[in-house]
Order: structure tokens, then C-alpha cells, then sequence
């Protein structure tokens, strides 16, 4: 991956978005939980079709425009725990007042400018995301930033949003919305374009994650946090990149959409020098493809669909030209064409091939008009959807031309790109009537109480417990941090002991496919006052955590009797550890005091975690030297 260095001469701008959803207890506009449910649980669905409107200037978003290309049935499943708000029957109630408080923390710790009072706005969305055809945002601060290895990264604003349903299945014309994220209160989080390279973004995420975390007040797991990149070389465009939900990922989607953006600039250049030219004329090519052994062609024929083809002069070879791993030019414009519900496209860069032939192909030049610098594209479909299709392909050759799209692109999950839709523009937000300001009074302001950051805490848990640097970050991100600082502190256990407790064997187990969820805090404190009290070697702690894990409804006490890890005293060490070393007299006679570990292995296995290993080694270290002083 190019250094810093070369992004800057490249001219690399970027910066990030920040999407995570606040752990409240009720959604941001109405009382209902916000628990996700398993979508085959739904008891109703009902559907809607989703249209887009002017704003109060008259004009209609760019976004909202290409979202009704193709004219989709919404469903939408509802549940026990779903009410009318969420169904758009009944207006929002007032701004979750927990949500708000949780945002404005958020906005101290980001060290922003908190506004005096908070509006909610709707923004048009008209994807069947929500049911209302907009999604409902209150602008919270703004001119806030924090340190980075990279210097200052400023953050611009701060939002509360109600979170998008979830989609359950894509049918094509129809898609399935599940009802149970719909609302869950978010905060968005939107950084100055400061970012100078791929992994400078993810340390900004990082950064950004570990506070929002440390408020412990912010859902965890798998598509609770999203991350948009906005991303741009200098000659290139905006282009956001929505959707990335791994950390890891973010790095790999920077350097990728700034090579893409530097490819194009190349493909745009080539195209000048030849004279590229985008023809406007659309000719119905089905005639052609009367008798073809395409199974695509003859599918959508069969159907009364129709073949259509455009020319884009100057074109070839660069429409097979890769552009990100494993994506091409000619991907670009099959993006575009799929938002007109087609399959996708052909291009002679490609063919002959999927049962076309180069004869059909010829004929397909010809009736174009196309030279041998030229390519053709074609699609197969319904006609009015080939119709779109092929406005879309002429749209985007034209904007190859031109260089870089500003553009709306979804991650993938290798790190690559997609086209979503055209950058939404001030059009697509207007106020919301039905919810009411919040005045946020300065003494509420102040009366916010601020969490210790992680980063702080795991400096304290290296310093103050001794622990190595991999440890107290652990346990400083961990939900039982507090439980770790109680342990300590009123069981005198040693903090490493306690960490491995608490994270890493539970971990180990659960790799294990020991299910670990009835595991609370108050039976982990339970197993550990059992330790501390001597009841258990902290030897047998696996065993004992497989044991409760297992028997959810047993006490440590318990569960240690059923995993056979009753205490074995001082007594009873020292007549194994004798057993043992006198079965074994010639092996210590020979080793001498290197016979020590082997031995302890050997005591420890029968002792099975029911003995401390400190008093383990203490009498068998005993025992040695009496054979060795014989």
C-alpha cells in the first residue's frame, strides 16, 4: 500500500461518517423496544409504494430521482413490539429524551459546540428504508475535532437519526423490510475532509469507536456501527462509500476508491487522445438475435423482451480495463444499467462469449455504425427497462469522458465498490413539524456526567494493576470493567488472574462451543469470592466456568462439587505430591532439582484444578530436596 507521501501528491481527501445506534431502552419518536427479532416472527405485513417530492424550492433530489427508475413494491413486516409510528398511521411523539442525553455526551466528549435548541428535519429517502419516505435527523453540535498521530481532525457535526428498517429479502420489483431497527435511535458523526491517507482514516474510526464505546451506552455486535468514507483525489470528485461495517475494511476502501479515482483520470485522458465520443442513438438490435444460442437473449426474447445496443466511440478496450480488484469499466456501467431493474449488460470487450457470437457481434458493429476503436454495448430485457438501462450506459459513458462521478457507491466485503446512486443534494431536507424543539439549557449542559475513555482507563490498569499493555486494554473495553476493578480491590486476587477470568477463558470456551450467555456478572463475582475463599485452585477456574456455563442454574459452589473441583488441602497435596515423587526416586535421583517440572505436571493433572499450584510446588519441592539429601 503507497505511503502518505504518495497520497498527498495524489491529492487524497477524505473524510468519515459515523453511524452508531444508542442502547436505549426505547426507540428515538415512539415507546417501542429496540429489540431486532427474527423476521419469521412477524405477526402482519402491509406494503407501500414510495414516491419522491419537491422540496420547498421546488426541486426534487437527484438521489430520489434515480431511486424510482424502476418502480418497487415495499413490504414491510410488523410485529408484537411494532406500534403506528413506526407504520407512518400515527405522528412521532417527542425526541427520546434518553437518546438526547446520550448524544449531547457524546458531543462534550468530541468537545463540540452544542446547539441552544435541537430541530429535527426529515431528509427524503425514498428506498422503502422507511416507511414514511424519509428518515427523521436532529442536528445536535457542530465545530468540534479531536488529536490524532496525524494532527487535528475536526469533526463538523453531530446528529441524532432514527436508524433505516432492515432488509429481509430483495425480490427484484418487491422488497422485504423487517419493522425492528426501524427507529432505534443513532448518533451520526461527521469529520472534516483532515484524513491524509487510508490507515490515518482508520485511526480516525478507531478513535472515534473507542469514545462512543467508553459512554457504555452504545449498542455493540455486527451492524451496529457503520462507517461512510467520503473519498477524492485532487482532479477526481466526492465520492461516499456507504455501508462499511468492518474497521479493518475501512483502510482497504480509501487506497481502493482513490486508485479507482486515479484509473479513471487515466481512462478519461486515453479517451481525449482518441477523440471519445458518446453516441446518443439507441438501436433495437432484437432482429439480429432471431436464432441465438445466448441463453439470456433467448430467455428475455422468449418473454417479448427486445435487444437494444448503443455505440461509445474511442471506447475499446477500455470498458475491459480493471479499474479496482476484480471490477472494470464496463462493471461501472452494468452498476448503472441494474438500477434499471436489467441483469446487466454485454460489451465487445468482452464478447464473443455467453452463447454470443462474433457473427452476431459484426452485425451488431454494423448496424451501429461502430469502427474498430468503438464499443458496443448491449442489453436483453423488457423494453422499457432496456430503455432505461441503456439511458443509464450513456450516462455514465459520458461521465467517463468527463472523469470521476460524484457518486454514492456501497461497500463491498472485499474492500471494493458499487454504485448506489447519484450524491443527494440540499433538495432532500425539510423541516419536521410534528416533533417539537428541545431547548438544551446550559446547567444541562453542564450537569452531564463524562465517562473515563478507554484509552484512559487501560493507562490506569497498566499503572495502577500492573498489567501489560494487551491486558488493560482488554479489560478497559470490557463491559466488566467494574467487576474487575471490585474483584481486585475486595477479593485481592491478582489482576491478571481476573482478566483472564473475566475475557480470555470465556473466549476460549466459547470457541470451544460452550455456550457462555448465562454467565452474568453476578455469577462471575460468585466464582471468584469462591476462589478467593480457597474453595477452588485457580487452576480449576476453566473447568469451573465450563461447568456454570453449562448448569446455569447452579451456584460456583455447586458447580465446582459437579465439575469434581472440591478444595484439596495442604494435607492432601503433600500425600499425592509423596505418592508421587516415590514412584518416581529414580527419575529425581537422576534429574535432581530439574525434576521439578516434570513432576509438577504429573501432580497437577491428578490434582485436576483442586489445588493451588504455589502450594503444589512448595511441597514438592520439599519432597525433592528430602530425596536428594538421603
Amino acid at each position: 500500500m503507497p505511503e502518505s507521501s504518495d497520497y498527498a501528491s495524489l491529492g487524497l481527501v477524505c473524510g468519515i461518517e459515523i453511524h452508531q445506534q444508542l442502547d436505549t431502552a426505547a426507540k428515538l419518536f415512539c415507546g417501542c423496544p429496540t429489540r431486532i427479532r427474527d423476521s419469521e416472527e412477524h405477526d402482519h405485513q402491509f406494503f407501500r409504494h414510495l414516491r419522491p417530492a419537491r422540496s420547498e424550492l421546488g426541486e426534487i433530489d437527484r438521489a430520489a430521482l434515480e431511486e424510482v427508475l424502476v418502480s418497487r413494491k415495499f413490504i414491510y413486516r410488523s410485529y408484537d413490539t411494532t406500534c403506528l409510528v413506526e407504520a407512518d398511521d400515527e405522528p412521532p411523539r417527542e425526541l427520546n429524551p434518553e437518546a438526547l442525553e446520550i448524544g449531547l455526551v457524546v458531543s462534550r466528549l468530541l468537545n463540540m459546540q452544542i446547539a441552544d435548541e435541537v430541530h429535527t428535519m426529515r431528509k427524503i429517502v425514498i428506498d422503502g428504508s422507511n416507511t414514511s419516505g424519509f428518515q427523521r435527523t436532529a442536528y445536535l453540535a457542530s465545530h468540534g475535532g479531536i488529536e490524532t498521530s496525524h494532527g487535528r481532525v475536526g469533526i463538523e457535526t453531530i446528529c441524532l437519526e432514527e436508524e433505516a428498517a432492515r432488509i429481509v429479502d430483495d425480490r427484484g420489483d418487491e422488497v422485504v423490510y423487517s419493522l425492528d431497527r426501524l427507529g432505534i435511535p443513532l448518533v451520526e458523526i461527521c469529520t472534516s475532509p483532515d484524513i491524509t491517507s487510508p490507515s490515518h482514516a482508520r485511526e480516525v474510526a478507531q478513535r472515534l469507536g473507542m469514545i462512543l464505546r467508553s459512554t457504555g451506552r452504545v449498542k455493540r455486535g455486527l451492524g451496529t456501527i457503520r462507517q461512510d468514507v467520503n473519498v477524492s483525489i485532487r482532479g477526481g470528485a466526492r465520492v461516499e462509500i456507504k455501508g462499511v461495517q468492518e474497521l479493518n475494511l475501512i483502510e482497504t476502501i480509501v487506497a481502493v476508491e482513490a486508485e479507482r479515482q486515479k484509473l479513471l483520470l487515466e481512462i478519461r485522458d486515453e479517451l481525449h487522445l482518441r477523440g471519445g465520443m458518446v453516441h446518443r442513438r439507441v438501436a433495437d438490435v432484437t432482429g439480429i438475435f432471431a436464432g441465438t444460442g445466448s441463453k439470456v437473449i433467448e430467455s428475455a426474447l422468449r418473454k417479448g423482451g427486445a435487444v437494444l445496443a448503443v455505440r461509445l466511440g474511442g471506447f475499446a478496450g477500455l470498458l475491459g480495463k480493471e479499474i479496482q480488484p476484480g471490477r472494470r469499466l464496463g462493471s461501472e456501467l452494468s452498476d448503472r444499467a441494474k438500477r434499471a431493474g436489467v441483469g446487466g449488460i454485454f460489451h465487445s470487450d468482452e464478447l464473443p462469449a455467453y452463447g454470443i457470437t462474433q457473427k452476431e457481434v459484426e452485425a451488431v458493429r454494423s448496424e451501429l455504425g461502430a469502427g474498430e476503436g468503438d464499443s458496443v454495448v448491449m442489453v436483453a430485457a423488457p423494453r422499457d427497462r432496456a430503455e432505461a438501462a441503456m439511458k443509464a450506459v450513456l450516462e455514465r459513458g459520458s461521465e467517463a469522458l468527463a472523469g470521476v462521478p460524484e457518486e454514492t457507491r456501497r461497500a463491498l466485503p472485499d474492500g471494493t465498490s458499487e454504485y448506489m446512486r447519484p450524491l443527494p443534494g440540499s433538495a432532500r431536507m425539510y423541516p419536521e413539524t410534528d416533533v417539537p424543539p428541545v431547548v438544551v439549557a446550559p446547567e444541562r449542559i453542564s450537569s452531564l456526567v463524562l465517562p473515563e475513555l478507554f484509552d484512559e482507563r487501560a493507562a490506569r490498569y497498566e499503572g495502577g494493576y500492573g498489567l501489560n499493555h494487551e491486558f488493560a486494554t482488554l479489560m478497559a473495553m470490557s463491559p466488566y470493567s467494574h467487576l474487575f476493578e471490585e474483584a481486585v480491590r475486595d477479593l485481592s486476587l491478582p489482576p491478571a488472574l481476573v482478566v483472564r477470568t473475566l475475557e480470555m477463558i470465556p473466549r476460549e470456551l466459547e470457541g470451544d462451543g460452550v455456550p457462555i450467555s448465562g454467565l452474568t456478572e453476578a455469577r462471575f463475582m460468585d466464582l471468584l469470592s469462591l476462589v478467593a475463599g480457597g474453595g477452588v485452585a485457580k487452576e480449576g477456574i476453566p473447568k469451573l466456568l465450563e461447568s456454570m456455563a453449562k448448569n446455569p442454574d447452579l451456584s460456583a459452589s455447586q458447580a465446582a462439587k459437579a465439575a469434581g473441583l472440591a478444595g484439596v488441602g495442604e494435607g492432601g497435596v503433600e500425600a499425592v505430591v509423596a505418592r508421587i515423587v516415590a514412584d518416581k526416586e529414580a527419575f529425581v535421583r537422576e534429574r535432581g532439582e530439574a525434576a521439578l517440572g516434570p513432576l509438577m505436571g504429573l501432580v497437577m493433572k491428578e490434582l485436576r484444578g483442586r489445588a493451588d499450584g504455589a502450594l503444589v510446588s512448595s511441597a514438592l519441592r520439599r519432597e525433592i530436596d528430602r530425596i536428594l539429601a538421603q
